[in-house]
């Protein structure tokens, strides 16, 4: 992998993590694209990154990041708790799903779902407005919806934010949840990762990691800041229809 590989996917890793259109669509895609065969070595970038985009969270949300928080972290966990019990067990017939065909179809599904909740979301005074205020039983919904994520395509922060509204929260709140549920779910992936594919840092170009992941950050950084602006004045049905186009997009030309 060289120094504009590097800088092109660890742009878009940093732009898509977070929003709801499927970080790792897009990385398997770019990478097709790009001519970046799936080594060992380029699993290590990608871990690299990964890690870069749970910095740039960490240090977005830091004031939460305290023993006064505990309360909020074990709902956290609580959310965490389907995802890595349903991904460990089935973790061998995920990796037959990662292709750009089932990518297409999940972002299609996920855009059609994203429209169809907005359709009947309604502002209500019964909403959570504070993130501090999920309870453990929303808690429990959100981290159901997000087992959906397993399946390339579908977003992990996509499918946490329509289980945050259909749990009852609002926008900006489901958006917030989604975001502190990355660090313990990016976290525990990246540090397997990181386990697993440690020997292949040895044989690594450094000068494109570092780049990679300073970009990584920086884009991600930028991005969690821009999107929050956004959802408070917007809806998601923007991205729902971007979904939608970009998945027929990829359909036709795969």
């Amino acid at each position: 992998m060289d120094i504009i590989q590097a800088i092109i996917i660890g742009i878009i890793e940093g732009f898509t993590e977070f929003l709801p259109i499927s970080s790792t669509g897009h990385m398997i895609v770019a990478s097709q694209f790009l001519g970046v065969e799936e080594t060992e070595l380029v699993k290590a970038f990608e871990v690299i990154i990964q890690f870069a985009a749970i910095l740039a969270v960490m240090l977005i949300y830091r004031e939460k990041i305290t023993f006064k928080k505990m309360d909020l972290w074990v709902k956290l966990f609580v959310a965490f708790l389907p995802l890595a019990i349903v991904g460990f067990i089935f973790k061998d017939v995920i990796k037959t799903l990662f292709n750009v065909e089932t990518v297409a179809w999940m972002f299609i599904i996920g855009g059609v779902i994203f429209l169809v909740v907005e359709y009947f979301y309604t502002p209500k005074e019964h909403h959570v407005k504070d993130v501090e205020a999920v309870n453990y039983t929303q808690a429990w919904w959100i981290g159901f919806a997000q087992i959906f994520s397993l399946v390339p395509g579908t977003s992990r922060a996509g499918a946490t934010i329509i289980g945050g509204l259909l749990a009852g929260l609002d926008r900006k709140t489901s958006t917030e949840f989604s975001f502190l549920l990355a660090i313990p779910v990016m976290g525990a992936v990246t540090g397997y990762d990181m386990l697993k594919h440690y020997k292949d840092f040895a044989d690594a170009n450094w000068l494109a990691f570092v780049i990679g992941f300073v970009v990584a950050f920086v884009v991600a950084y930028a991005t969690i800041k821009l999107f929050m602006v956004f959802i408070e004045r917007f809806t998601f049905v923007a991205f729902g229809i971007y979904r939608i186009i970009f998945g027929i997009i990829l359909l036709m030309i795969i």
